[in-house]
């Protein structure tokens, strides 16, 4: 009744396994990845054709925890999995993060990658076991996918790198002086496609050292999820990139001079309405039928990316008329919300961040229901992106996947310099409201965090920059 397909090998101190055939067989691709006793299954599907006057890459990717995993109930009065926690968020936007560029440039299908932690050993992360099984489904799947992918995590103690250190190790990494990284890194045989690092002081050569070697581990993960592929995979979507190449010869005729001048406009919102013009003015240089043609949108894009990559490789110029070394001009100022506990507004730029810190107790912190445990954590970093910050009429409510991200960036980055619970016992809660973006708002909140966190008298052991 089933074709199960299975490839293992020994991977550092445990055994990973691939394996499909068995379970979910009418997904388009479906592998159960097995690290210890650490499984997650990896679920894959695609549709067949591109929904009309479609101009993005529709792709999403879901990871969840499932309490069972571990052999727990979860919380709450309705005792069943809800809406995703922060760190499920956080780790979908991890698989998400590599794979992305990997489609077929053209292919606008959409996709759907599911993850579900079936199994927990408390010892292996499921994160890592997530994103080979994600990219050993979309191998075997049949999309056109320029895969696979392999991923580590890395830390490093007493001058060492260690692959896939435990779960218990990278917890409470600031209360732990002998582990000083958590780095993960994906990639292909031939490059890497992704680091994500939480590191306590480390030097670049102990950064760029740790980044080599986990490329060097990921090696054999992309070998057997190859020997996987050539046994269990389906035939090749039959997918041809569309050619509109003399749409986009009429749409650069028709208005790349006037869209060279609108990038020329060093100011954003100046900027943003000459570009707008000069593409109703290469509209109305258009036929009826190039207007009607769906890849009208993506020849526009196509014809601003030359322009604005040109501008840097050949010239050196950035949007905003800087060369690729010059740093937008800096404004700082504290205290400027008197009944907060800390404040400050940084400016960089067309980018500004409001950071407000607060200081609590104990009773403050934030508890964590995770599979391997309730834990409790003294230090938070909110970040918000109002659509007012770029000028436009958008989406308000619950912060969304970007958000907790950018939020949880700025968090790693500060983090690593707070002062040990001992010598400063208080819960802090950082704000940082973006009301300006032009780019890199999530290392302003940083600057900006790391000034109000000052200004609330927190004994930082050092400012951080981003």
């Amino acid at each position: 009744m089933f074709e199960v397909t299975k490839k293992s090998m020994q991977w550092g101190e445990e055994t990973l396994t691939l394996e499909t055939g068995k379970v979910a067989r009418q997904a388009d691709g479906t592998v159960i990845a097995t690290l210890g006793e650490t499984s997650v299954m990896a679920n894959v599907t695609f549709a067949k054709s591109m929904k009309e006057g479609q101009d993005f890459f529709p792709l999403t990717v879901h990871y969840q925890e499932k309490y069972y995993a571990a052999g727990k109930i979860p919380g709450g009065f309705f005792k069943r999995e809800a809406r995703p926690s922060e760190a499920e968020t956080l780790t979908a936007r991890l698989i998400d993060r590599p794979i992305r560029p990997l489609f077929v440039d053209g292919f606008k299908n959409e996709v759907l990658v599911m993850c579900t932690v079936l199994s927990h050993d408390l010892v292996n992360s499921p994160d890592i076991v997530a994103m080979i099984a994600a990219s050993a489904a979309l191998t075997i799947s049949g999309v056109p996918f320029m895969g696979p992918i392999g991923c580590a995590r890395v830390g490093f103690v007493d001058g060492e790198y260690v692959l896939n250190p435990t779960v218990d190790d990278m917890n409470g990494l600031r209360n732990n002086p002998e582990q000083r990284l958590d780095l993960v890194v994906a990639g292909t045989k031939d490059a890497v496609m992704m680091v994500e690092s939480e590191a306590y002081e480390l030097s670049e050569d102990e950064m760029l050292g740790a980044v080599t070697f986990a490329h060097e581990q990921i090696q054999p993960v992309i070998d057997l999820i190859i020997d996987l592929a050539e046994v269990a995979a389906k035939e090749p979507f039959d997918f041809a990139p569309v050619d509109y190449s003399d749409l986009y010869a009429a749409v650069k005729a028709a208005g790349e001079e006037q869209m060279r001048a609108a990038y020329g406009n060093t100011d954003k919102q100046e900027r943003v309405e000459a570009v707008a013009a000069a593409r109703e003015a290469i509209k109305a240089a258009l036929n009826e039928e190039q207007l009607a043609d769906a890849n009208l949108s993506s020849a526009m894009k196509k014809l601003e990316a030359s322009i604005l990559r040109g501008d840097v490789v050949k010239g050196g110029k950035r949007i905003d008329g800087r060369s690729t070394t010059d740093v937008r001009a800096i404004v700082s100022e504290t205290g400027m919300l008197p009944r907060t506990h800390g404040s400050a507004l940084f400016t960089r730029g067309e980018t500004q961040a409001l950071a407000v810190t607060t200081l609590g107790t104990g009773d403050d912190e934030q508890m964590i229901d995770a599979l391997h445990g309730t834990y409790k954590s003294n230090f938070m970093l909110h970040y918000n992106f109002p659509p007012y910050s770029v000028g436009e009429v958008g989406r308000v409510g619950s912060p969304g996947r970007r958000e907790i991200g950018h939020g949880k960036l700025a968090w790693r980055a500060l983090q690593a310099v707070l002062p040990a619970a001992t010598d400063f016992p208080y819960t802090i809660r950082v704000v940082s409201e973006i009301t300006e973006s032009n780019g890199s708002s999530s290392m302003a909140s940083v600057c900006g965090g790391s000034l109000s966190m000052m200004d609330a008298g927190v004994p930082l052991k050092a400012p951080v920059a981003g």
